[in-house]
């Protein structure tokens, strides 16, 4: 695969240019095949290093940007491009997201971060919402957004954790199914997500937390099938 390749400008004028930075050569191709047919034109780089050249070379009104790179942290290519264009939007992708992270990311003018797997419908909204907006954000927003993205993450990370002890402690099963969101109480979970588990709201589950195994998503099948009973 060609690491920086440009498609042609559609007959119908300019579409938003993207520059994909990930070095995983079927993530890259699959994120060029759903967001040219979205309608952008999309550029691929598999390094730091390219991605930086391809900035030189052209503008590009987006950036979706891996962090873990061959050769350069993808955080310092965002701090990069940050400071010698402002303007551009940046959306995170990575498979080793922390809170941590997501601040970071946040704090140097990230639009939105994606841990993976992220489905295609979440990676065009956000990037449809990051051009929404295009223009340089105050640093309060930044902040904001920051925190909103720390606390979906530890959200997430403790959702992964109450469900993972289900499958390991009966007695927690049985408190958590008679006893609903206050055999929680000692988990810094939103009321919604403590609602969600104790409810066995799949809908919820599926939307807000990615990456469940089909064991750590027993306890919610079955606290439907008692709730069917």
């Amino acid at each position: 695969m060609t690491a920086l390749r440009e498609r042609k400008t559609p007959p119908y004028g300019p579409s938003p240019q993207i520059l994909v930075m990930e070095d995983d050569l079927g993530v890259a191709a699959g994120l060029e095949t759903v967001l040219s047919e979205a309608g952008y034109e999309v550029n691929l780089a598999d390094t730091g290093r390219l991605a930086l050249e391809a900035f030189e070379q052209k503008r590009f009104d987006l950036l979706v940007a891996d962090l873990r790179l061959p050769d350069i942290d993808g955080m310092e290519v965002i701090r990069q491009i940050k400071a010698r264009k402002p303007e551009t939007e940046v959306i995170v992708i990575t498979g080793y997201g922390t809170p941590a992270t997501a601040v970071k990311a946040m704090k140097l003018g990230a639009h939105d971060f994606l841990p993976k797997p992220f489905t295609e419908d979440q990676i065009k909204t956000a990037i449809n919402e990051a051009l929404a907006g295009h223009k340089q954000k105050p640093k309060e927003t930044v902040v904001k957004k920051a925190e909103t993205e720390k606390e979906k993450l530890i959200q997430k990370k403790e959702v992964h954790r109450v469900l993972s002890r289900t499958t390991e402690d009966l007695d927690f099963w049985s408190d958590l199914m008679e006893n609903g969101s206050f055999a929680l109480s000692d988990y810094p979970l939103s009321d919604e997500a403590k609602a969600a588990i104790a409810s066995g709201d799949l809908k919820w589950i599926n939307k807000n937390v990615a990456g469940l195994s089909r064991r750590q998503l027993t306890f919610i099948f079955k606290r439907l099938e008692r709730e069917a009973w």
